[in-house]
Order: structure tokens, then sequence, then C-alpha cells
């Protein structure tokens, strides 16, 4: 029996899948489907201080090989992740990579305080593909010095692993890499979504009320595994590989591209049994190699 065991940081993982934020809800959606508890771990759909409503629909529409969305942050705010959601999946034993995202450095340190002295989160995801309103609403992922500030501050302001969900927008993905790397992230997550537009041509109008969204699925792949990369080969922390995993060969992909774990997003919304099945993929493909799971991080590289 090989081993699927992964580090990332000081957490260990069972296995090296776990799901996407905003993909996933809190993970007790997934009950009718398989144990979530057997995967490496699960990312929270992002937590603000104060439930969002999020934005008016339409909200999703399909693409050409994947999906945009405008969901607008939607969630139930984190209290009542800590109070409703968090003690079913500390009770199941899942590990929890609790998302987080704000406007302002102070909210970002609130939030991860307020997680900090909960049990049952094991690591804290920032996505900082958010505008800072105190720098002119400019998104704290496209500049080095922004998301250093943020993860900075998170960093003093928690004892549990600190990732950092990178802005594939970023003028200079590996100097934000390296801002956060030394800023004390212990793992940076690649990538997040990139912009994108439809327009109903009927209509002659934007398919979305908010008329950009977030471009997902495996169109962007190519795009992830590239990032990942170049990431692989300009810091030390682990990454967490993501973007348009559908499959085992896709999440084999980013894992020899060296990312220490994938997680995966908008295959849940086609098969809600696609983590899982990648998960039990990947251990096929190493048993049938005699190889652990951790020989396969970064192999095309070598």
């Amino acid at each position: 029996m090989t081993s699927q065991s992964v580090r990332i940081g000081s957490l260990v993982l069972k296995n090296p899948v776990l799901t996407a934020s905003g993909c996933f809800g809190y993970g007790l959606e997934f009950d009718d489907f398989f144990d979530v508890s057997t995967l490496g771990g699960i990312c929270t759909k992002g937590l603000s201080l104060k439930p969002r409503d999020g934005n008016a629909p339409h909200r999703i529409c399909e693409t050409p090989a994947g999906m945009l969305n405008a969901i607008g942050l939607a969630n139930v705010g984190v209290e009542a992740f800590c109070r409703d959601k968090l003690p079913i999946l500390r009770e199941r034993g899942v590990t929890v990579v609790a998302n987080i995202f704000a406007s302002s450095v102070d909210d970002f340190v609130a939030l991860a305080e307020r997680l900090d002295g909960e049990s049952g989160v094991h690591a804290i995801e920032l996505n900082i593909s958010c505008p800072n309103v105190t720098h002119g609403g400019i998104e704290f992922g496209r500049d080095a010095k922004m998301a250093a500030q943020v993860t900075a501050a998170v960093r003093a302001a928690t004892k549990m692993p600190v990732w950092v969900k990178m802005s594939p927008e970023a003028g200079d993905l590996v100097g934000v890499a390296r801002a956060c790397e030394d800023a004390g992230a212990d793992a940076i997550t690649a990538i997040n979504t990139i912009r994108g537009m439809v327009i109903d041509v009927a209509n002659m109008r934007p398919k979305l009320a908010n008329a950009t969204g977030g471009l997902s699925g495996p169109a962007l792949r190519p795009i992830a595994v590239r990032m990942v990369w170049e990431l692989a080969g300009a810091i030390k922390i682990p990454i967490v590989g993501i973007g348009g995993i559908t499959d085992t060969r896709d999440a084999l992909e980013f894992l020899l591209a060296g990312a220490s774990a994938v997680q995966v997003g908008t295959a849940s919304f086609r098969d809600p049994c696609s983590a899982q099945t990648i998960m039990h993929g990947i251990r096929e493909f190493c048993e049938e190699r005699g190889c652990d799971v951790t020989e396969l991080i970064g192999k095309a590289r070598r």
C-alpha cells in the first residue's frame, strides 16, 4: 500500500485532494453522495464577517469547456458558520480549510482571530482577489505589497497555517507569491478564476446581471498548470493547484508540475462525486507504479 499523505506546511493531509471554495458549499450539502471526511480536506465557501446575499441573478452561465459565475461571494457569515456548520464537520472528522475574504486588512484579521478560537478549522485560505477599500479599490492580489500586508497581518493573528489564493490577473504572479512567502504564508493556492464575459446575442445584453464573472472549468486548466509550473520554480513553500480539474489525469498534471495537493471545483457541479473519484484515481495510479504520492510532486520538472 502506497502512502497518499502530503504535508502542506504544518498540516498533514490524508491525501492530496481537496474541494475548492465556492464549489462545494460547506461540505454538508454532499452528504447524499459520499463521506467528505475521506478527502484530504474541504475549502469552505468564502466567509465574511457578516452574511452576504451576493449579486442579483443571473449569476451563472455556461461557456464552452467551462462556466462563468458572478455569485458575489454570498455566504452565511463567519458566526453562522462557526455555530451551525463547523460543529458537524468537526464531529465527522473533516479537515476544514476556511476560505475568508474582506475589503480591509483589519477585517481579514478579525476573521482570522474569530476562526483561530474554534477547534475543527485546520487552515485559513485568504481570498485576495477582493478590492481593498482603503487603497482605491485595487485587488489585494494584484499588488505584491498589499498581498504581503494582509498575509503578514493574518499570520500574526492565528496559529493555523495560512494559505494565500492567487489572483491570475496579477501582473507579476511570481512577485506576489514571493511577497506572500516572505510575509509568512505556509502555502500558495493557484489559481483563482479569470474574469470573462458572455453576451446574449438575441437580447443584446450580457447574460450575467453583473456583466462579467469568473471563468472556471476545463478551459482554465492549461493556464493554471502553467502558473503552477512557474510558481514551483520560484518559491519554496507548497502549492495547492486548482483550475479546471475534472479527472485523475488533470489532477496528476498539477502534481507533476509541482503542486503538493489539488482542489476540485467546477467539476463537482457536473458530478458531485468527482473529488472522491479523483482521490481514488490518484491512489490507483500510485499503486500501479509502486510509488508514494509525494514522489509525483514536481516530477515533470526533473
